[in-house]
């Protein structure tokens, strides 16, 4: 009965959607069109426009998309239409030269010679990347312009689409030449999720002007205040080449949620050495939320191979057996995972899918391992979690490739990806990349590096990605000559910029983040910004001798596999745990359940764990994330990463 009611509850939502989606129209803005006469053109006033479009305030670019409300779906100031439509064509004659003078701005320039901020910039690239200074030369671009009147039309409305297999928001916003905002506002209802067989509106194009997906590429969503200077830090991609690309660009300039097509490196293969491209995917991939495309109750063979000692315990013992699990780390993180295992096999049935699970005791041991192996049949199995131990993993995963039987990795920094393997923990590689990319799209930040002895090989890499960064390095001993871990002041004071500063502090000496961390806190003031962060979080960073005050006026960001629960969250998982074990869950139990939810909805959503890398890219749960990608010669690794960031002590997502 209530599928019944939910299916009817969805069928009402999306027929409101279309129903709403048919009171707007689009229109391409052709050269020289004005506000005013596509206003007057729709029969709607210029604020119902600038309404759907805040961006047509600033600048009105040709071939952009406009979206437009039907006549009639608003209340209008005009009611009349003029059966004839101004239209300005121009062609380029020449350059106008101009020096800059005191207190004038882009904006009175372009006002002076009648002319686009944007083609000012495009015909003076040096502005892209700097501001405008008096003194400057500028070449101004004059145009001649031919005036004609053409035939006021009411075409260009909005037709009906329907969402394919696979397609995301932003898939369908590059099809038809719009950002995923302007396509969202052609469908106010529209939820966050498209479901495949779902009617859409979107402009009214020729075939020939649909775009396709070409998988030779990667595709990039435009963030806020992104100009070519910063995709060009952060993507390595120069300007002309994103035009030779995306052709639009070339007359409407970038704008927030535009998609572009991008270069794909099929050379980076090593998960040690992800290119700045990998982070596009993180921007443009939609996290799917599998709980809602479950449509496979088939019963799903599953198999997990864990630590538990059991032989090591005696049972007959209470005092004995908590001895134990007091005192094995790896018993303790054993448990704490399985717990978070146990409530999501509770949560996959309440979903309707069927498990057949099977439990192996690996006692920590090689033999013990291939005594499972050797004595069970896998050949049903569709994906074993664990062992946990590496040496364990990789024996496990070995024996198990020739069944092709997925093996998911739940805890290893580093495993040997076979063809079979699923390494869902992001390595250091994918952290170290993920904060370097986040600084490097900075352009206005000064970089300044701290690292002891022990981290000269980290501070000689982040100068090689960082060419204008100032170093400093830990003080030695003058006896000894060995690391201090500590540094002066003075060393700072030298070091820091009035403005923006970035300090990586390399290093897993608690005393030495206690000193840098302490001494960066007095040194920020007014008109000096100091941002703390590191490619390596350690235990060092969350040591007693470490001030979180500091800290958090320091906005200290680093890499994360995971981001970090709020100890006042509560979701159903929170209170499912601690109703059944009376305890919070950590971060193992929390892995846990992510890990077993993800693998299992993989598996009832696509017909095995290998489909399900490309019916799924991206899916999101309590505390991580797995976006899984194949090596060339090999398995998968998850490449997600987060980055989180200290803000009034508490750990938040830096949203991107």
């Amino acid at each position: 009965m209530k599928k019944i009611i939910y299916i009817l509850s969805l069928f009402v939502i999306l027929s409101c959607a279309s129903a709403n989606a048919q009171k707007y129209n689009t229109h391409r803005v052709k050269s020289g069109e004005t506000v005013e006469a596509i206003a007057k053109k729709y029969k709607v006033s210029t604020s119902d426009i600038f309404k759907l479009n805040p961006d047509a305030r600033e600048k009105l670019s040709p071939n952009s998309i406009l979206i437009i409300p039907k006549a009639g779906s608003v209340t209008t100031t005009t009611t009349t239409e003029p059966e004839k439509v101004k239209v300005v064509d121009k062609t380029f004659d020449r350059y106008i030269k101009h020096k800059t003078r005191r207190k004038e701005t882009l904006f009175s320039i372009s006002k002076k010679y009648d002319v686009e901020i944007e083609e000012i910039k495009r015909h003076n690239k040096f502005l892209y990347a700097n501001n405008l200074r008096k003194g400057d030369r500028l070449q101004i671009p004059v145009y001649n312009k031919v005036i004609t009147y053409e035939d006021a039309q009411a075409t260009s409305e909005g037709t009906s689409y329907v969402v394919q297999p696979k397609e995301g928001k932003w898939r369908i916003a590059y099809k038809f030449g719009i950002t995923v905002q302007e396509l969202e506002a052609l469908n106010p209802n529209m939820a966050s999720m498209l479901q495949t067989g779902q009617t859409i509106n979107v402009p009214n194009l020729e075939k020939d002007k649909v775009k396709t997906i070409d998988t030779k590429y990667s595709y990039y969503k435009v963030l806020p205040k992104e100009g070519f200077y910063r995709l060009k830090t952060k993507l390595g991609v120069e300007q002309k080449v994103l035009e030779s690309l995306n052709p639009d660009l070339v007359v409407t300039g970038l704008k927030e949620g535009m998609i572009l097509k991008v270069p794909f490196d099929t050379s980076v293969d090593d998960t040690e050495s992800i290119s700045a491209l990998n982070g596009v995917i993180d921007n443009v991939s939609e996290i799917v939320k599998l709980s809602d495309n479950v449509t496979d109750t088939s019963v799903k063979n599953i198999a997990v191979m864990l630590p538990f000692t059991l032989n090591k315990i005696n049972t007959d013992s209470v005092f004995d057996a908590k001895s134990k699990i007091k005192n094995d780390r790896t018993l303790n993180i054993t448990l704490d995972f399985y717990s978070g295992v146990l409530v999501a096999f509770d949560s996959l049935k309440k979903l309707g899918i069927n498990l057949k699970v099977d439990v192996y005791d690996t006692q920590n041991r090689l033999s013990q391992v291939n005594s499972i192996l050797s004595s069970n049949s896998f050949s049903n199995t569709q994906a074993v979690i664990g062992p946990l131990l590496t040496s364990n993993f990789n024996a496990a995963a070995s024996a198990l490739e020739r069944d092709n039987v997925p093996v998911v990795s739940p805890l290893q920094k580093t495993v040997k990806v076979g063809r079979n393997v699923f390494q869902s923990r992001p390595n250091d590689g994918n952290l170290k990349n993920k904060i370097i990319n986040y600084f490097k799209a900075d352009s206005t930040a000064q970089i300044i590096i701290i690292s002891d002895v022990k981290r000269k090989a980290t501070s000689t890499m982040l100068k090689n990605k960082f060419a204008n960064a100032k170093l400093v390095s830990s003080r030695l001993d003058k006896k000894t000559k060995k690391d201090a871990y500590y540094v002066l002041d003075s060393d700072l004071i030298n070091a820091l910029k009035p403005g923006n500063n970035v300090v990586f502090l390399e290093t897993n000496n608690a005393g030495f983040v206690s000193n840098v961390s302490s001494l960066l806190n007095g040194l920020q003031k007014e008109g000096t910004k100091i941002t703390l962060t590191t490619t390596n979080q350690n235990k060092a960073f969350e040591n007693e001798e470490v001030d979180n005050y500091h800290l958090s006026n320091l906005h200290f960001t680093y890499p994360s596999i995971s981001k970090m629960l709020n100890s006042e969250t509560s979701n159903s998982f929170v209170k499912q745990y601690k109703q059944q074990y009376n305890i919070s869950p950590n971060e193992y139990a929390i892995r846990g359940f992510d890990l077993t939810m993800d693998v299992v909805l993989r598996l009832a959503t696509s017909p095995d764990l290998y489909q399900s890398t490309s019916d799924s890219p991206m899916t999101s749960y309590i505390e991580n994330k797995f976006a899984y990608k194949k090596k060339l010669f090999g398995g998968y690794y998850n490449e997600s990463v987060y980055l989180v960031q200290y803000n009034d002590l508490t750990i938040e997502e830096v949203k991107q």
